[in-house]
């Protein structure tokens, strides 16, 4: 990882810290609030709050790890720890937006007695304490995927609290119990489109998926382009985390580049063309620049 990564995932180190300490004091409150209500909107967002004090948590040791150095053993350092947080958050996410779409359903059927005089005052602790962390990191959520993750945690919880509470008023005025059912599972369906979506990403990046926006037979064309070039295979482009993406291929070139010494100047030239002219820019790249009877001394190769 550069320099400029190290910095930059310190930069967000305070923002994460803050967003933490005050996602741990909405989920106190909520807890107490969740037993003196009985309201199933108030435990499920104490729930979801849990959940987020974890990934937040978590955000903030994996911001820290990321900002590690490589080493001989990690020569990515510890870049990829950011797309296994966010995609842990993620599957969490996942899991209580479900539970909370069943729960909800079954409270519709059989709604419970709720207090919605102390249902108000939860509420809108939650949400004035959930729209100060968003406040603190709608600066850094494009980042990368673990400040993203989290961005997404705190909002999910601002629509969260601000649901409880229009319940909450909802049930002073009409008596009408069953918004508190109607609200929880309004959270889980904002909860889960987002956490699926991020999830698919994640994952992708797993897989070393092309990152999205490239098309790598646009990005063969262009080599293909290049001075002295004859041949592109074994093509390949990644991400190790969502602000390091990787592109290697195997180039092939005119036999003259090898004994006029113009082979480093084609070299040159390659990388630049893939640093500067897609909507990525691969300013890790790796290219095998081979002469055309290389191929008959290599296994088979890939597109």
């Amino acid at each position: 990882m550069t320099e400029h990564s190290h910095e930059h995932a310190e930069t967000h180190l305070p923002r994460l810290a803050i967003a933490f300490s005050i996602t741990v004091t909405i989920l106190l409150a909520e807890i107490l609030g969740a037993i003196l209500t009985g309201s199933l909107a108030l435990v499920v967002d104490a729930g979801h709050m849990l959940t987020d004090a974890g990934g937040l948590g978590l955000a903030l040791f994996t911001a820290r790890l990321v900002a590690r150095p490589a080493t001989a053993r990690r020569t990515w350092g510890w870049a990829r720890a950011e797309v296994l947080s966010a995609t842990a958050q993620a599957a969490v996410l996942l899991a209580v937006g479900l539970f909370v779409f069943v729960e909800g359903v079954g409270r519709l059927i059989h709604p419970p007695e709720i207090g919605s005089g102390a249902l108000i005052v939860f509420g809108i602790i939650g949400l004035v304490g959930n729209v100060a962390s968003i406040a603190v990191l709608a600066g850094g959520r494009k980042a990368n995927f673990n400040l993203r993750a989290a961005f997404l945690e705190v909002l999910n919880d601002a629509l969260g609290s601000l649901a409880v509470t229009i319940a909450a008023i909802v049930i002073a005025l009409t008596g009408w119990t069953r918004a508190d059912a109607v609200a929880a599972i309004l959270i889980g369906v904002l909860i889960l489109p987002r956490a699926l979506k991020l999830l698919g990403e994640t994952v992708s990046v797993l897989l070393e998926s092309t990152p999205p926006g490239i098309d790598l037979a646009d990005v063969r064309r262009h080599l293909l382009e290049l001075p002295h070039v004859q041949a592109v295979h074994d093509l390949h482009a990644s991400q190790v985390s969502s602000s390091l993406p990787v592109l290697t291929a195997h180039v092939v070139i005119e036999d003259g580049c090898f004994q006029d010494g113009h082979a480093p100047a084609v070299l040159d030239s390659l990388q630049v063309c893939v640093a500067e002219h897609f909507a990525v820019s691969f300013e890790h790249s790796t290219f095998q620049l081979e002469p055309a009877v290389h191929g008959t001394h290599e296994a088979d190769t890939h597109a």
